[in-house]
């Protein structure tokens, strides 16, 4: 296996030079192995990142004059400005990915918006950068209707102009869901006033991918090391997954669909919890901020098991997606590679090899990806 310039093994690393991660054969990782060529189903990988470069000038702008809130996650765009290898991955939408896309065998890729996306800058500069981003999303996927699919964007600050281009990106667009990069400056979008928004998305059939960003309290997390994928990205995505459960959310919008990443964020291995201890939060007085208090319809494994999906970007660990598998339903497990943060042709070939029946493993890989986004078959 030839080694890149750090001495990481190049596949289980792939292209990424910033990579802080020295990464070798050792722990769990997968063992060294080949991409099935012939494989009889598609690999479509549904948490693929990318971004623009007016996008990166505007975070970095903001971030360097001095007028921006204490945003970490606007810290860590900065943080990213600064990975070449990184920006040219994330910023090509053409012959440089489909390069990556054919040597991983990825049929498919669905494009999000990558974390902090247009949510971190200034607030007027939002919904205006939401939909250049999505105008450029909806190119890529013209010139290239086999290979790319699309997640809009939208800023949340601005509700009413995230409905309207939420809106404009599922119809006119025809794009396939909406992301979000979990919190902006504290808020979470199951606070009441952004129920505009979720309503839009059950309207216009719009499955909602909640994607991390630096954690809100961040310094906390930075610490310890552990600000990103170790600790502080999984558990604000919980925070917002949770919190919009315990909103009625999915009472008030029974077709919503929500989808998360990286195994659920571990949260399937704790249903059991969750429902046993429901009640500390269920119909609980002096919650969210004195609101009327919310009684939910369900127990919280019915949400998992109804309207809610996880992907397994950056987990390919055959145990781990058979548990998912059996506790959500297999129809509630959908592939994905985490482009460009997560590359490896080592893991794909470990899905390849994985003991699940031809009938699972393609709809891990292909079609319950093309069910829940609406993908073209």
């Amino acid at each position: 296996m030839p080694l890149l310039e750090d001495g990481s093994e190049k596949g289980l690393k792939g292209h990424f030079k910033e990579d802080f991660s020295h990464r070798t054969r050792v722990g769990m990782a997968p063992r060294s192995g080949h991409v099935d060529r012939n494989a009889p189903y598609k690999r479509i990988a549904t948490e693929e990142a990318w971004t623009f470069p007016a996008l990166v000038k505007a975070q970095v702008e903001y971030f360097e004059s001095g007028q921006a809130p204490n945003d970490d996650s606007l810290k860590m765009a900065a943080m990213f400005s600064k990975m070449p290898s990184l920006q040219e991955m994330m910023q090509n939408l053409g012959d440089l990915r489909l390069s990556h896309m054919d040597e991983y065998g990825i049929d498919r890729q669905l494009l999000l918006l990558t974390a902090p996306g247009v949510q971190v800058v200034r607030p007027s500069e939002g919904t205006a950068l939401a939909r250049e981003a999505n105008d450029i999303a909806a190119d890529a996927c013209r010139r290239h209707p086999d290979r790319f699919s699309a997640c809009a964007a939208f800023d949340p600050r601005d509700v009413k102009g995230s409905v309207r281009e939420i809106e404009r990106a599922m119809g006119t667009l025809g794009l396939n869901g909406a992301v979000l990069n979990s919190h902006f400056q504290g808020h979470y979008i199951d606070e009441r006033e952004y129920f505009p928004i979720l309503e839009a998305l059950e309207a216009m059939d719009a499955a909602l991918y909640i994607h991390p960003t630096a954690p809100f309290n961040a310094p906390h997390y930075e610490s310890r090391g552990f600000f990103g994928a170790l600790g502080g990205f999984p558990h604000d995505v919980w925070l917002h997954t949770m919190g919009l459960i315990f909103s009625g959310a999915f009472d008030r919008f029974p077709k919503l669909r929500l989808v998360i990443g990286h195994m659920g964020e571990c949260m399937p291995l704790q249903l059991y919890r969750f429902d046993w201890m429901q009640g500390n939060a269920d119909n609980r007085q002096g919650l969210r901020g004195g609101q009327e208090p919310v009684k939910l319809q369900h127990p919280v494994s019915y949400y998992f098991r109804n309207n809610i999906w996880i992907t397994t970007s950056g987990v390919g660990w055959e145990p781990a997606i058979k548990f998912c598998m059996e506790v959500l339903g297999p129809e509630r497990v959908l592939y994905a590679m985490d482009y460009p943060y997560q590359q490896s042709s080592d893991e794909v070939a470990a899905y390849d090899r994985m003991k699940i029946s031809p009938e699972l493993k393609k709809m891990l890989m292909q079609t319950n990806a093309e069910k829940v986004f609406r993908l073209p078959v």
